[in-house]
């Protein structure tokens, strides 16, 4: 049973001697089974979001047609769907597995992963699968659940329960409650679900990386793959794939446990007291409260009363010239300090070229906010010097740094800065506001 249609649609068989690509074509729509999982599809407070919907999306754009999702219950209906025609693609953060290929043709890999064993920090790490004590349990039809039948062979004692109701993501809550001791997931999985399962640690890989791609019906028609290759090729070559990627995983490279620790603690004991004021001064500059708040929770820990060395303070840390310039008389008072970080912030925005998308366009006005608009715009300086996009972030922070190099900075205008901070910055706003 498939729940969750994104759209009603039949993948019907083809009455004329035209190729599926055709077929597709024709008829407009373009149909993808995925998961709703952080790591493939889910819906974000902007709309539908996720590395495999991305992608898929960024394919049927590409086709000229609709892009119509299948969402089913549960993983393992996901090829099953697949092989009974119901989808043209698969795009589920799929491992190729020897298993797999003997039933479909399987595109580019687009990303490796790992798979991981997890374990409750309550519990003794063990220290390979011999030593396991407690209950594994995975899901099945998984290529975790293949990885263990193939080293079953070398340990024969190895056992474990497979679920056919659940996700790794719910398997993973499980292990977090101590209903489940361990679980196997995928690296990527983990990476996206480690900030709010705080007492959930990997204990070791039980697979060398493996390649993550989309799977597609076996046929003598290859028209779709052929396709799909190309496309994968063109944005592996042209940055895009790597972008995708910096977009969905790279602000929680620098995850932090005892940081992310504090920052609940903080959001239940302070951000109450501020929430209402975070709002107020989000809605007068059409602004995103959370993100807001997430600034501010950078600058100062939600502290109203924080004084750094160098003399910016309050719960936004405003500069004395800032604040002068924003009319803020009082950086010590929560609701002026944040009404004024929202304009200055909001100015950053403003003073963005148009041209530049969401989200890098946040993301560099926040850049902006740290360092100053004219360092940033010095680092997009250099960022076209390299020969990359100087409205993309992730081109960007790589040039941030140079600003502290002198062959670097002696080329801008504005010359030296620390150019690494504001990109610390970012990644570290970035997570709080995931959170």
């Amino acid at each position: 049973m498939i729940a969750g249609i994104i759209f009603t649609f039949k993948v019907l068989p083809r009455l004329s001697a035209e190729t599926l690509l055709d077929e597709i074509k024709t008829n407009g729509q373009l149909v993808v089974i995925t998961r709703n999982s952080p790591v493939s599809y889910y819906e974000d407070v902007d709309g539908p979001a996720g590395l495999d919907y991305e992608l898929a999306q960024m394919f049927a754009d590409r086709l000229g047609v609709e892009l119509a999702l299948v969402v089913p219950e549960t993983f393992h209906e996901v090829l099953d769907e697949l092989a009974a025609g119901e989808a043209h693609i698969a795009a589920a953060g799929l491992t190729v597995t020897p298993a797999r290929e003997k039933r479909f043709h399987f595109g580019p890999p687009y990303q490796e992963v790992s798979q991981q064993l997890v374990y409750n920090v309550a519990q003794r790490r063990p220290k390979n699968l011999s030593s396991l004590d407690g209950l594994l349990e995975v899901v099945a039809d998984s290529s975790h659940a293949e990885r263990l039948h193939y080293l079953q062979k070398v340990i024969p004692t190895l056992s474990w329960k497979e679920n056919d109701e659940l996700d790794s993501a719910e398997l993973l809550q499980l292990v977090a409650e101590g209903i489940v001791d361990y679980t196997i997931v995928d690296s990527n999985e983990f990476t996206l679900n480690q900030r709010y399962l705080l007492n959930l640690r990997v204990a070791f890989d039980i697979s060398e990386p493996e390649p993550l791609a989309w799977a597609l019906k076996k046929s003598e028609d290859k028209s779709l793959l052929l396709e799909v290759q190309k496309f994968f090729r063109e944005i592996r070559d042209n940055g895009e794939l790597t972008r995708l990627i910096e977009r969905n995983y790279g602000h929680v490279d620098e995850f932090d446990y005892v940081g992310t620790k504090i920052f609940r603690r903080h959001i239940a004991k302070r951000l109450p007291a501020y929430e209402e004021m975070f709002r107020q001064a989000a809605e007068k500059y059409n602004l995103d409260w959370r993100l807001l708040a997430a600034i501010g929770y950078q600058e100062s820990h939600w502290d109203p009363k924080a004084v750094s060395p160098t003399g910016v303070r309050g719960i936004m840390m405003l500069t004395r010239k800032t604040a002068k310039s924003l009319g803020v008389n009082n950086r010590l008072d929560p609701a002026s300090s944040i009404e004024g970080g929202a304009r200055y912030y909001s100015q950053m925005l403003e003073k963005m070229d148009p041209d530049i998308p969401e989200p890098d366009r946040s993301w560099l006005a926040m850049a902006a906010y740290n360092v100053g608009y004219y360092h940033l715009q010095d680092a997009r300086k250099i960022t076209r010097m390299l020969n990359k996009d100087p409205n993309r972030w992730f081109d960007v922070k790589e040039s941030l740094p140079l600003l502290a190099q002198k062959k670097w900075h002696r080329k801008t205008r504005y010359g030296y800065a620390r150019g690494w901070e504001p990109v610390q910055y970012v990644e570290n706003i970035r997570s709080y506001y995931d959170i």
